[in-house]
C-alpha cells in the first residue's frame, strides 16, 4: 500500500496505514520517503537555500522514522506531520535563513537589477521571494515567519499549520494577521501575500 495520488482522504488513510505497518516492518517507511522527499526538500530549499536542503530533508525523515510510534492520524496527516519536523529543523538554520533573506533585500536595494536578483535567488534562500518582500520576511519573528511560509510555500491550511507546529488553531490566524500587518507596513501598504487572507481549507 502506497500513498494515493488522487483523493486526499484516501492518501492520508494509506499513509497512516504505511506508518502503522512500518512499526513492525521498518522497511515500509521507505514508501513515505519516496512519496514526500522531493516535496519536503523543495520546501526546505526555499526556506534556507540549496546548500543544506538535502541534509535537512533527510533529517526530517530520520526524525519522523524515529518517532513513528508516536504518530497519531487523528491529529495530522503524515504529509502535515512531516512539515512539522521540517519546520523545526529549519529552525536550527534560522540564522542562515534570515541572513539570506536580508542579502536578497540588500541586493535588490543596491543594484535594482532583476537579472542579478534572479541569478542569486537560486543560490540563497527563499526562492520566489524577492527584494523588499525578502527583507520584510526577515524582520518577522521566527514563529510568524514559520506560519506565513507554511501557508505560502507548503500551501497548508490553517488547521494543518496548527497541527504541524503543534499550536492552537487560533494562534495560526493571529500570527498571520500580525505578519500581514508588518509586511504591509514594510512594503508601503501593499500585501504580496493576498492569497493568505482566505487560505484555509
Amino acid at each position: 500500500m502506497t500513498a494515493a495520488i488522487g483523493d486526499p482522504a484516501m492518501r492520508a488513510a494509506n499513509d497512516a496505514a504505511v506508518i502503522r505497518e512500518s512499526r513492525d516492518v521498518p522497511e515500509r517507511f521507505g514508501a513515505i520517503f519516496d512519496a514526500y522527499f522531493a516535496e519536503i526538500r523543495a520546501y526546505v530549499e526555499r526556506r534556507i537555500g540549496p546548500e543544506n536542503a538535502s541534509d535537512v530533508a533527510a533529517e526530517t525523515f530520520l526524525a519522523a522514522f524515529r518517532k513513528r510510534d508516536r504518530y497519531e492520524p487523528a491529529r495530522a496527516s503524515v504529509h502535515t506531520w512531516l512539515y512539522g519536523f521540517a519546520t523545526k529543523l529549519v529552525g536550527k538554520h534560522r540564522r542562515s535563513e534570515v541572513r539570506a533573506l536580508r542579502a536578497m533585500d540588500r541586493i535588490a536595494g543596491d543594484f535594482g537589477s532583476e537579472e542579478l536578483e534572479e541569478r542569486i535567488a537560486g543560490r540563497i534562500a527563499a526562492e520566489g521571494l524577492r527584494g523588499r518582500l525578502a527583507g520584510a520576511l526577515a524582520g518577522l519573528s521566527a514563529g510568524d515567519r514559520d506560519v506565513v511560509l507554511l501557508v505560502a510555500l507548503a500551501e497548508l491550511s490553517h488547521e494543518e499549520v496548527a497541527a504541524a507546529l503543534d499550536i492552537p488553531y487560533g494562534t495560526v490566524g493571529s500570527r498571520l494577521n500580525r505578519a500581514r500587518r508588518k509586511l504591509r507596513e514594510v512594503l508601503g501598504g501593499t500585501n504580496p501575500l493576498l492569497d493568505l487572507e482566505e487560505h484555509d481549507g
